[in-house]
């Protein structure tokens, strides 16, 4: 991905104190990520970024609103996933750039400024849920506790049993052993 500028925060220009910064995240920031849109093919976000700078470390704090459009898992239809992301960076001060741990980033002193667009990416990446679900399945699953383990599609024809097929006899030998 290449860097846009719009998400440089000015680190060594900004005085000690809080600092309040504002992005907007559409189809535009998403395709820097993913061009194809296999992941998250558009999105309408706001993110408030609030970077706090110590003479030892700067603490960056994201809350991140709106919505992504993604494709259901189960009926390939697309929907507008709410999302409410609330996550904070850490940055301090060393010898040689580099990251220390997911939340925490090493500086030079030298450094003029800090691009966050792959943080707020991977923020709402990982806010995603594993299992896409329209919202109409997600009601479905809400009110019915066997929702998970409902069958969805078959390809066998409703009412046919799969221990009625003849099978391999050494198979059937198998069975006899239970």
């Amino acid at each position: 991905m290449k860097k846009d500028p719009q998400f440089d925060l000015p680190i060594a220009r900004l005085s000690l104190k809080m600092h309040q910064f504002a992005f907007e995240l559409g189809r535009a920031f998403f395709e820097e990520f993913d061009p194809k849109g296999e992941f998250i093919a558009d999105g309408n976000l706001h993110a408030e970024v609030t970077l706090d700078k110590t003479e030892r470390v700067i603490t960056i704090d994201s809350h991140i609103t709106g919505t992504v459009r993604l494709t259901c898992d189960r009926s390939l239809d697309e929907y507008d996933q709410p999302l409410d992301i609330e996550n904070q960076l850490l940055v301090r001060y060393g010898d040689e750039p580099k990251e220390l741990d997911d939340d925490v980033l090493q500086v030079t002193p030298e450094t003029l400024t800090l691009n966050i667009a792959q943080h707020l990416y991977d923020y709402i990446g990982l806010a995603l849920p594993m299992k896409k679900l329209h919202p109409r399945f997600q009601n479905e699953a809400d009110d019915d506790p066997d929702a998970a383990t409902k069958l969805i599609f078959s390809t066998r024809p409703a009412g046919e049993n799969p221990d009625d097929e003849p099978g391999d006899p050494r198979w059937a030998a198998l069975k006899n052993l239970n």
